[in-house]
């Protein structure tokens, strides 16, 4: 039996030489590890700065786009401002004709009358469209600009008691308020 023990336990020694060549070498393994360690770190610093670089290119056409937009709807308001005043005196022109004018000269008023319903129509095509109050209306601040104040017998105050030259919109901005005269009954 104990020759049985005994050879029991020298397979055992032999199996645990084996064991110890297969061992695994921690230092060897420690560093492959730590290895993989600063790859890793570096492929999430890399994948970061690409996601970093991918939001700043999504942003930069964003801000490219919105920027194209805003030139082509608000580019020619300088161009547009200024031709407001032929606008203006077109309209006087037409406005301060009499019925015996018109019956001398019918021909060139009808063709003034005519260039002016183009301009209208060219302004809006180009998103130019009029801001025309009523005598009556309620004075608003973002639409109107008050020229003059004056006391006018059956009005509020507020109210628009006169209309000195029609406003102006580009698109969703001001180009030119609306001249107006505002009551200030109290």
């Amino acid at each position: 039996m104990a020759e049985q023990k005994k050879e029991e336990f020298l397979d055992e020694v032999e199996e645990s030489e084996l064991d110890q060549d297969e061992l695994i070498d921690i230092d060897a393994e420690a560093a492959e590890l730590e290895k993989l360690d600063e790859v890793t770190a570096e492929r999430d610093e890399y994948r970061d700065r690409f996601m970093r670089a991918l939001a700043d290119a999504e942003n930069a056409r964003k801000r490219a786009d919105k920027d194209r937009k805003e030139a082509e709807n608000y580019g020619g308001s300088k161009l547009a401002r200024d031709l407001l005043p032929i606008y203006d005196n077109m309209k006087r022109a037409v406005d301060s004709i009499t019925a015996d004018q018109k019956e001398i000269v019918g021909s060139v008023i009808e063709g003034v009358e005519l260039t002016m319903r183009e301009l209208l129509n060219v302004f809006s095509k180009h998103g130019i469209k009029p801001i025309s109050p009523e005598i009556g209306d309620k004075f608003d601040p973002q639409l109107h600009e008050a020229m003059f104040e004056a006391p006018v017998p059956g009005t509020k105050a507020g109210d628009i008691i006169e209309v000195s030259s029609e406003g102006f919109m580009l698109h969703d901005r001001l180009l030119r308020p609306a001249h107006v005269g505002v009551s200030s009954n109290n």
